[in-house]
């Protein structure tokens, strides 16, 4: 049976990319520091996955899987040595972290089989690619000629995976909920010899597109829900998506993009209004139970220069498109002060008192003035109703 290694057991690790390897017949070697986790999965040998749509729900069995002590330098290092296909989804600011590991791995590798290796990037971060193979050529010792028989292969990560209860992970802390979407889109010019075959794969190119739809349409109109969710009250996502006025300003917004895009790629813009209403509708997806905290926190790094909103707006304003409506949404997101561990919604608070809103826009966000005005007054505005 062919093997695969699964960098990360966390929610995209074991919802979605280990259960699409499984599904290509794959055998699945999850790599993770969560020794509950490891011993879980070694002990049972498989792990339940429970699809929800609505009311519905189906459980399905993952089975053939195992996992290693992402600690254990050498035991990692093995697993990636001999292994036919590569995953890894552990959040960009554990990168630095693993890439001794993945190092170490490809160094034996290249000593053993000599057998090229595609890695699939499951990170849902601009210029992954650029990141791990910057990171995988500063770890001491590494010969960064090997990097020649690897593919560093950006996708986009789109199925939404929300947080179980506390109750339900100590239960079985290997069941994952999930969505039923299940699409990959894959930079098809990153692979290193034949692209393997995984049945839910998009090849695409320029997978910059594809990035950017990913993170300005569905990143930004998610981001957008929750945030004016949060000033409404609710608790929920699909509360805030079945709140008529939400719907239709980030839809608004969505489209905003829409158009942007469509311009810039020349894609067909009914396709992409297509998607945006999709998203809308898995938006509000009250099966997935999925949280105004979850979706809404980390607010500055959602603000930051060049991503979801102030990326947007960007694109916007390359293609001569207004964006009014993605102004909205990051007014919104300025009045939001998150839950209890969440200290970066505490940090641009105080950012905020500190500069001004529009001195935070165009310090943070590096809004243009005009852009920082407008939105500005309509922090106002949603400052006087709440």
């Amino acid at each position: 049976m062919k093997k695969a290694v699964m960098y990360g057991a966390g929610n995209i690790g074991r919802g979605f990319i280990g259960q699409v390897l499984r599904d290509c017949g794959y055998r699945v070697v999850f790599v993770d520091i969560n020794t509950e986790m490891v011993s879980a999965l070694n002990k049972a040998g498989r792990y339940t996955q429970v699809i929800v749509d609505g009311n519905t729900t189906t459980t399905r069995v993952i089975d053939e899987v195992s996992a290693v002590d992402g600690k254990d330098l050498s035991a990692v290092a093995k697993e990636i040595a001999d292994c036919d296909l590569m995953a890894v989804s552990v959040g960009t600011a554990v990168l630095p972290f693993i890439a001794p590991n993945i190092a170490a791995g490809i160094a034996e590798r290249m000593r053993t089989t000599g057998l090229p290796l595609n890695i699939l990037l499951c990170e849902n971060a601009l210029h992954a690619h650029e990141l791990m193979g910057n990171l995988l050529r500063s770890v001491p010792g590494f010969d960064p000629e090997c990097l020649k028989r690897v593919g560093l292969v950006r996708t986009t990560i789109g199925r939404m995976v929300p947080v179980l209860s506390s109750q339900a992970q100590r239960e079985d802390p290997t069941r994952i909920a999930v969505e039923s979407f299940c699409e990959l889109p894959v930079d098809k010019d990153a692979f290193v010899g034949e692209m393997p075959f995984i049945n839910c794969a998009v090849p695409y190119s320029p997978f910059s597109f594809y990035e950017d739809k990913k993170l300005y349409i569905h990143n930004m109109g998610h981001a957008m829900t929750a945030y004016l969710g949060y000033l409404k009250g609710y608790e929920y996502i699909w509360q805030a998506v079945a709140d008529e006025d939400i719907f239709s300003r980030t839809r608004s917004a969505m489209l905003c993009v829409v158009k942007a895009l469509a311009a810039e790629y020349g894609a067909e813009l009914a396709g992409l209004i297509s998607h945006a209403d999709e998203l809308l509708a898995r938006f509000g997806n009250r099966g997935l139970g999925d949280t105004i905290a979850r979706v809404g926190r980390d607010p500055m790094r959602k603000l930051a220069h060049g991503d979801r909103f102030a990326g947007a707006v960007s694109k916007c304003s390359k293609n001569g498109v207004a964006c009014e409506p993605i102004l909205e949404g990051i007014a919104a997101s300025l009045l939001y002060q998150g839950e209890e561990g969440d200290p970066s919604a505490a940090e641009m608070l105080e950012r905020i008192q500190h500069l001004g809103p529009v001195g935070f826009l165009k310090n943070w966000c590096r809004l243009s003035e005009a852009d920082s005005e407008k939105c500005s007054a309509i922090f106002d505005i949603y400052s006087k109703k709440n």
